[in-house]
């Protein structure tokens, strides 16, 4: 278990990230959706790539990504996990402080949008394990800021200090604002599902 944020000192070009994100699907619906990660060197150089599943609204995404990584056969070069927000497949919401304890990585969480917890929390009310559902959001903790491009970034950081976290966001967006794990990482799960 982690209980401390990593401290990464020198951050190598090269490190190596988990972009993560999920494929298409209908919303409401039941059933599983594809979650792939895809290892980068830097923003550069693929290394690897990993798929799960995971229920629509369900509550096994952190799990089942933790079982991911773990079982992964580049594990042990992995440095941090990277996901496309704490919300995949609907709301099957990732619990970032219990990943980075199941992984032993530092995870950052990052959307485009800063996310609007009044809405989260009345969408949340249509679902069942509502109070669980919430326990997760407010448990990714404080939403920070990050200029990136000329653009925003909302991020939300376990096992990790925001400054370290920003500079790996920074490093590792080579072509846009979305760090490129996660900009091939939805590349890949989109092309697969569409």
């Amino acid at each position: 278990m982690l209980s401390s944020k990593k401290r990464f000192g020198v951050i190598k070009p090269e490190i190596r990230v988990l972009g993560i994100d999920d494929g298409q699907f209908v919303p409401h619906t039941q059933g599983k959706v594809i979650v792939v990660g895809v290892v980068l060197r830097g923003g550069s150089s693929i290394d690897g790539v990993m798929h799960t599943e995971i229920a629509i609204d369900g509550l096994d995404a952190t799990q089942k990504l933790a079982d991911m990584i773990n079982n992964s056969p580049h594990r042990r070069q992995l440095r941090l996990a990277m996901l496309n927000g704490i919300t995949l497949a609907g709301f099957n919401l990732v619990d970032i402080k219990k990943l980075n304890e199941l992984t032993a990585l530092p995870v950052i969480a990052l959307t485009r949008e800063k996310p609007d917890l009044n809405s989260i929390h009345d969408a949340l009310k249509h679902l069942p394990d509502e109070e669980e559902r919430w326990r997760i959001v407010l448990g990714a903790g404080e939403i920070y800021e990050l200029a990136c491009r000329g653009s925003k970034l909302y991020m939300e950081v376990a096992g990790i200090s925001v400054a370290d976290a920003e500079r790996i966001v920074l490093l590792t967006s080579t072509r846009s604002c979305l760090p490129e794990p996660l900009r091939v990482a939805h590349l890949i799960a989109s092309g697969i599902t569409a």
